[in-house]
């Protein structure tokens, strides 16, 4: 569940759905159902996000409970 990791990653790190919309080139209203999961997430903002945070998109992704990119 993507929208629940990205979400908590947005909180953690003290931004606002405007500013990661910003970031994504993209509205907060369509940010908002991104992280509500009412609208899918392409793979290239799955990366952006990955690094802008600096995590792994498996982490994003639900794949891996670790937030640490693979070396």
């Amino acid at each position: 569940m993507y929208y629940k990791r990205i979400r908590e990653l947005r909180e953690d790190n003290d931004k606002t759905q405007k500013e990661i919309a910003e970031l994504l080139n993209t509205t907060q209203q369509h940010y908002s159902r991104i992280e509500n999961g009412a609208t899918e997430i392409t793979a290239d903002r799955v990366i952006m996000l990955s690094k802008f945070y600096n995590v792994s998109t498996d982490y994003i992704l639900g794949l891996s409970n670790s937030p640490l990119p693979k070396k």
